[in-house]
């Protein structure tokens, strides 16, 4: 069906923006059986239900021309939970109400108060905020919500997960009873649930998602790593499947930050968002994302949620999502406005079961598979060459000259060669990753009683390396150097492997690390040759003694205790509230 023209207003700027038919949650909300009624709406961010609510609340804030009279207290409150969500929410009902005379106010933690409460005491009639900011402007009585006549919650879920109930209900709390409510959640948890029953009266329940259904738009893929390799099998992922933008989800700040340190290395342009990043950090990477500067961002849940990349194509799992939900939220970030997006879930052998748990609770299905191999990226690269666009466009004017001398000077094979080194020159390197599949540890046999059996283990005696060489790298302490990240590190750059590292000593500022005495002098050659803009290394001399050994004195090829989480992610991000 088409839009319908009963607001002529937004009726002219929907055909001015190509918008034809409508989506499924537009739809639901300009049924006849939605107007006047309070909604409780199921949908997923990219489904336009930002369109949805502003052409619901119309019939509220315009006349039967379609324009807004003056409004001394807003008509319309719309509630986000991150300053990026919001600032895109007004970006869209600026276009959308740009010829209904509408004012529209923007009120989000990072920018200035002052210049926010000027904006309110000259009117408006739709105020777009996140919960904590807009509480600051009601307690200091800036915000009049005494004439609202719609309050929208987009991504109610959302904001209970980050901690704003109380936020959400002082704000609705300061509204009419007789306005109108809508609320968007890509989930209707118990909490959201509790929340729509208390502030929502007669509520219309629309549900354009279904039961956790997988969205049909995304191509969901699943990639069993090595412990060592997780970090590997990530950048080779990036490296096979070509997007013009990419999200790669960690559960901690750490994982982030290690992880973007090895992207950094080679060569990717990527970002990195967490919890740690002040609001002007925050935008320059996401602006640097929506203009192409930078094709990878790596984030945890919280710092990404409200991030919207039209041109995101690939979202990668580096840890386990905590639920079905999470990984359908997780994921849909991509496939979204009718393109098509892939998914890929990473993990290791002993978390397989569980991620199986996790997929089939989600409704998707995948085929496990190992790791992109060198091979495998090297005939991609070689596919995405032969049909490049620029072997096909004409010759501009202005290079034609040059042109015309290379093929005078030099041979076909001569051009083709120079060809395929400029063109691998700017790629990112991919690693080499150990294959493993779900059938490559060894299966126990089960005891009486269907348990399995263990024998007992002998103890082990720890190697001690001598006459090994030492080496300085330029990370300690302050940049949180461990030896969980470390070492895949050192045996990259070196080429090495963890049977030929010693002992590991962190100091506040530095690292040194013994390696044994055969690959010392191998080991000297690669870490100098090596493109380490993140970490350097050069030759240095024994401890003196002063620095710390690493955890609990272990050589970094022993067997360690087992680690609270996989990923080198030792701690969930307890970082709740954002403004």
């Amino acid at each position: 069906m088409p839009f319908p023209d009963t607001v002529p207003t937004l009726a002219h700027a929907l055909a001015q923006r190509g918008y034809q038919e409508p989506t499924p949650v537009q739809e639901a909300v300009l049924d006849e059986k939605a107007k006047g009624r309070d909604l409780l709406v199921s949908a997923r961010t990219g489904s336009g239900k930002t369109v949805a609510f502003g052409l619901a609340m119309a019939n509220e804030l315009l006349d039967e021309q379609g324009k807004a009279a003056h409004a001394s207290t807003p008509l319309a409150l719309v509630i986000a939970p991150t300053r990026e969500l919001a600032l895109q929410v007004k970006s869209e009902l600026e276009w959308l109400y740009a010829d209904t005379g509408a004012r529209i106010v923007s009120c989000v933690g990072g920018m200035e108060p002052r210049k926010e409460a000027r904006a309110l005491s000259m009117g408006c009639h739709i105020v777009v905020g996140t919960p904590g900011r807009l509480c600051d402007h009601l307690s200091r009585k800036n915000l009049n919500l005494s004439g609202l006549k719609v309050a929208v919650l987009d991504e109610a879920d959302e904001m209970l997960d980050l901690g704003f109930r109380e936020e959400l209900e002082t704000l609705l709390d300061a509204t009419p009873q007789d306005r109108r409510s809508f609320l968007f959640s890509a989930t209707i948890a118990r909490e959201i649930a509790r929340l729509a029953k208390r502030y929502q009266h007669d509520a219309l329940r629309i549900d354009t998602i279904g039961d956790n259904e997988p969205h049909t738009d995304i191509e969901y893929r699943a990639i069993l790593a090595d412990q060592n390799d997780t970090i590997g099998a990530i950048i080779n992922t990036l490296r096979l499947i070509e997007s013009p933008c990419s999200m790669v989800f960690c559960h901690t700040r750490e994982g982030v930050r290690q992880l973007h340190a090895a992207l950094l290395q080679h060569g990717f342009s990527s970002v990195a968002i967490s919890g740690e990043l002040g609001q002007n950090e925050r935008s320059r990477a996401i602006e640097s994302l929506r203009n192409g500067q930078a094709r990878v961002c790596v984030a945890t849940d919280v710092a990404a949620r409200g991030i919207d990349v039209p041109s995101l194509g690939l979202v990668i799992h580096a840890s386990l999502p905590g639920s079905p939900a999470t990984l359908l939220h997780r994921s849909g970030r991509t496939g979204r406005a009718g393109r098509k997006g892939i998914c890929v879930l990473v993990t290791i052998p002993s978390k397989k079961r569980q991620a199986d748990r996790l997929l089939q609770a989600a409704g998707v299905d995948v085929t496990w598979n190992t790791a992109p191999t060198l091979d495998q990226i090297r005939e991609a690269d070689t596919e995405r060459l032969i049909t490049s666009e620029a072997l096909t466009r004409e010759t501009p004017e202005n290079v034609k000259p040059l042109v015309e001398r290379l093929i005078a000077e030099r041979t076909p094979e001569q051009l083709a060669a120079a060809l395929v080194f400029l063109w691998n020159k700017g790629l990112p390197q991919p690693v080499k990753v150990r294959p493993i599949t779900p059938s490559s540890a060894p299966a126990r046999a089960p005891r009486e009683g269907g348990r399995e059996q263990r024998e007992p283990r002998e103890p082990r005696e720890r190697k001690q390396m001598e006459g090994g060489s030492w080496f300085k790298l330029s990370v300690g302490r302050a940049d949180k150097a461990d030896p969980k990240w470390l070492v895949p590190v050192i045996c990259r750059l070196g080429g090495v492997t963890k049977k030929d590292i010693g002992s590991i000593r962190i100091a506040p500022t530095y690292t040194l690390v013994e390696i044994s005495p055969e690959k010392a002098q191998r080991f000297a050659e690669c870490a100098s040759a090596a493109d380490a803009d993140e970490i350097r290394i050069e030759p240095a001399k024994a401890p003196s003694g002063n620095e710390a050994p690493s955890p609990r004195g272990r050589a970094p090829g022993s067997r360690s205790p087992k680690p609270r989480r996989s990923g080198g992610d030792p701690a969930r991000d307890s970082s709740r509230k954002r403004r």
